[in-house]
């Protein structure tokens, strides 16, 4: 089957706190090509009609297509994640190339809505934007100070080719909001469960596919000293986004469906009930490494990676990066997809959670409209993006980059055979990103983990979460399809 999904950022936004208008997003998981990868956390203030910056500018050309002005310093503020921000620097190395005399100053952050809030209401934001993270922006809050970035897409590459053409099919959907195309997802991310290869081969394990054996295999880890899991404190929903994976395989479109249009009871569905209820009878078993709700998230999951006190960890395709300086030698990092419930889900086992990621924006408002536009036409070129892939061990929306050999990375070749073993088959979903839940579902996953729950608590809460929302007038409501 091919799945209907929405943006997908995975980054939690602050609750909006003022009305604006989106329309719903939709698009079709288009066919992984063989043997590539497809598809990596108070209010933005303004409104009316979107304002340009006017700043002086330079000839538009081929070469210079958005008439950047000569000795330009571009304003760049880039979350500093698991990709880090070097791979921008880079680009701006590049820019700096292209334009004698400009420059770009990268400003890292981890605090983005709390940082640059000021800024947008003030009016003079940066000329780019990595509206990532835990603390990124409401793009409802903020859709109409943003400039529209087709022209990026049908500017010619540095290298002379047509954007467009250089990339993978649907990479534009998850940041295109009603007809406004306003942010770049940059990073085609893959999520999945990840282990050590080395590791499963040496006890001679095999990787679950449903959760019935991930039980059994921590029944196995404990009996070898681990667990099978754990967690940090900043880091618990991603549990909760393991969950909604399983239960949408499982369960098919209808739970997805019921969970980003902020339905009554839609946590009560059946395969979301029956996944939190073997993940309860994991933690309640001991399988989960105690402690996690009081654990920095890095730190965890070097508990994991470096020394290897747990099997499997969930997340998306930035952990290998996030940790590359933190994982044992010869870890062998590879991933398989989120489980199923039971042996025969509506959706096949294969079936993956997948899509373009690290959404970069270009404040109308900024010094440099022309500026943040021609930093990312540079990331988007093959120079830039291969630094990436080769840097970062994660794919580009730019297709044709990484070789056959992931450029030795078991965890990039390990998304490439996921996403080709997916096919059609790939979903994603982005209620929590888009009404700002995760800061509330923090707290509750924390407790479940830590076996203070029960799973009609979990359900309860995270319902009531939804209710508020659904409930409140204030919100414009996406309605997905």
């Amino acid at each position: 089957m091919t799945s209907n999904f929405t943006t997908d950022q995975s980054n939690i936004t602050p609750q909006p706190s003022r009305r604006s208008v989106l329309r719903a997003v939709m698009y079709t998981a288009a066919a992984v090509p063989f043997g590539l990868p497809l598809a990596a956390c108070a209010t933005g203030g303004g409104g009316g009609e979107e304002a340009t910056s006017a700043a002086p500018g330079g000839e538009m050309d081929a070469k210079n297509p958005f008439g950047m002005a000569e000795n330009t310093t571009v304003d760049a503020v880039i979350f500093d994640g698991g990709y880090g921000v070097d791979y921008v620097e880079f680009a701006g190395t590049v820019l700096a190339g292209l334009h004698a005399g400009s420059t770009v100053k990268v400003s890292p952050s981890t605090q983005i809505a709390t940082e640059l809030q000021p800024r947008f209401v003030g009016g003079n934001p940066p000329d780019l934007v990595d509206n990532s993270g835990a603390q990124s922006i409401g793009f409802n809050t903020i859709l109409d100070q943003l400039e529209d970035l087709t022209d990026i897409i049908d500017a010619p590459n540095v290298e002379g080719t047509t954007i467009r053409d250089t990339l993978y099919e649907g990479v534009l959907a998850p940041g295109t909001y009603g007809d406004k195309f306003a942010a770049l997802n940059y990073v085609l991310t893959v999520y999945g469960v990840w282990y050590s290869g080395s590791l499963f081969d040496k006890n001679g394990w095999t990787p679950p596919a449903t959760w019935e054996e991930a039980k059994a295999l921590g029944a196995e880890a404990k009996k070898a000293g681990k667990y099978l899991f754990l967690w940090g404190t900043e880091a618990a929903t991603y549990y909760q986004t393991l969950a909604i994976e399983s239960a949408i395989k499982e369960g098919g479109d209808e739970v997805r469906l019921a969970l980003e249009n902020l339905k009554p009871d839609c946590w009560s569905n059946d395969s979301l009930q029956a996944t939190f209820t073997i993940m309860k009878e994991i933690i309640d078993a001991g399988y989960f490494k105690p402690g996690g709700s009081g654990t920095q998230f890095t730190a965890a999951q070097a508990q994991w990676s470096n020394k290897q006190e747990a099997l499997l960890y969930p997340s998306g395709s930035w952990i290998e990066n996030e940790m590359k300086d933190q994982t044992a030698s010869d870890f062998q990092m590879k991933g398989v997809p989120s489980f199923s419930v039971t042996a025969s889900p509506a959706m096949p086992a294969t079936a993956l959670h997948s899509t373009a990621g690290e959404p970069f924006i270009v404040p109308s408002q900024a010094k440099s409209v022309a500026g943040g536009k021609e930093l990312l036409r540079v990331m988007l070129s093959k120079e830039a993006a291969t630094n990436f892939s080769k840097t970062k061990l994660a794919p580009t929306i730019v297709k044709d980059i990484v070789p056959a050999d992931g450029f030795g990375s078991t965890a990039l070749v390990s998304q490439t055979e996921m996403l080709s073993a997916a096919g059609t088959d790939i979903f994603t979903f982005n209620f929590v990103n888009t009404y700002g839940m995760n800061q509330e579902q923090l707290p509750i996953w924390n407790s479940f983990l830590d076996g203070k729950k029960s799973v009609a608590d979990l359900t309860k809460e995270l319902q009531a979460i939804t209710d508020r929302i659904a409930n409140d007038d204030t919100i414009d409501k996406i309605e997905v399809s």
